[in-house]
């Protein structure tokens, strides 16, 4: 394959990337606005954030037969086009059911996007001959900082939150007209198979990948409760511990190609295992703040490239269609995410916070000892 086509097939994946971080971003400075204009209490609000997960869930195994059927362009396409057209209505919108719905959509369109876009950054992988899936995940991280701060700062001048989200939108076409070219539009030639539950080493991989969605989500949900519960004590504010560890997990990604290429894939799975392993120690039983806010850090380097590693490695398995593990190792790794929160408040309901966070320590290094499965 010519150098050009290459490159374009790799801008393309990059910018959905980027796209969904945006979106997720944004639906992220939309759930205050929600609650607000719905009337709803934490509980009622806690039930219309469950529609997002159970779209999510239902979007992302269907994903993979659509990809099979239509090809990554069609399906990347309809997802980002779902997700970003649900947007204004959920800025706007008074009425629940009209925002459960909404909501729902949303979750589908972006479950069903994930799948795709990981589908075709495994296939680019494939036809570049190097590993480059950590700078693809990368850009989700990017795009999320600039979805984040964006309404921010529009906010500072007054702008009502639909500004944002009519800017975003506007951005959205515009990314899109430039990667439709360089998505993949190849379906399977028997129109791809039907939903397939995981088998084989794709129930190992979609295990371990969960438990990195969840060592991720524990940070996001959890980090700022601990440092101003059990570490009040250090007098640090909240909102360092995520900003930490997403910086950290940035630079990891955006230098991560070159650092698995540099020992192997393997090595960089074992390694970041027992990165995020001290890092959560750090977290736990670091004496002071610096060392607390170094686990941190950590955590964000260690986890960076463990998915990355383990979607390679799900592309190159025998046992299912590369379309339809993959489908199913991202839904695995998005129940991580949604049972993450609720199993650490569990955990610490009935001992502690700091317990928790030991046991992913644990789990991570049960990352670490099952690096062979990404050769």
């Amino acid at each position: 394959m010519n150098r050009p086509t290459l490159k374009r097939f790799q801008n393309s994946t990059r910018s959905v990337f980027f796209l969904v971080g945006v979106i997720s971003a944004l639906w992220s400075c939309l759930v205050p606005v929600v609650k607000h204009h719905a009337a709803l209490d934490d509980g009622g609000l806690g039930l219309l954030l469950l529609c997002l997960g159970i779209g999510s869930i239902i979007g992302m195994p269907l994903a993979g037969q659509w990809v099979g059927r239509w090809g990554c362009r069609v399906v990347a396409t309809g997802g980002i086009c779902l997700a970003g057209s649900l947007l204004m209505p959920l800025a706007l919108l008074h009425a629940v059911p009209l925002l459960a719905a909404s909501v729902f959509g949303l979750g589908v369109g972006l479950g069903a996007v994930e799948t795709a876009i990981n589908i075709q950054a495994i296939d680019v992988e494939k036809l570049t001959g190097k590993p480059i899936l950590s700078g693809f995940h990368a850009f989700f991280s990017i795009g999320g900082a600039i979805g984040a701060a964006g309404p921010q700062l529009l906010a500072t001048t007054g702008a009502q939150p639909w500004i944002s989200i009519l800017i975003g939108q506007f951005s959205l076409i515009v990314l899109m007209v430039f990667a439709w070219p360089g998505l993949l539009n190849q379906p399977e030639p028997e129109g791809g198979s039907g939903f397939a539950l995981p088998r084989g080493i794709v129930w190992l991989l979609g295990l371990l990948t969960g438990i990195a969605f969840l060592a991720e989500g524990a940070v996001l949900d959890w980090g700022g409760v601990y440092l101003s519960g059990e570490r009040a004590s250090f007098s640090i504010e909240p909102g360092w511990g995520y900003a930490f560890f997403a910086t950290a997990m940035t630079v990891a990604r955006l230098t991560g190609d070159r650092f698995v290429a540099w020992i192997g894939r393997p090595l960089a799975m074992a390694g970041g295992g027992v990165c995020a392993a001290l890092g959560f120690s750090l977290v736990v039983f670091g004496p002071n703040p610096a060392s607390l806010l170094a686990g941190f850090v950590l955590v964000g380097l260690g986890c960076a490239n463990i998915v990355p590693v383990l979607y390679a490695a799900t592309g190159r398995q025998q046992v299912m269609k590369t379309n339809a593990a993959i489908a199913a190792i991202t839904t695995m790794g998005y129940a991580g995410i949604l049972a993450g929160p609720a199993l650490i408040g569990a955990i610490a309901h009935l001992s502690s916070l700091s317990f928790a966070f030991s046991l992913l320590a644990a789990l991570m290094v049960f990352i670490a000892l099952n690096a062979r499965l990404a050769k």
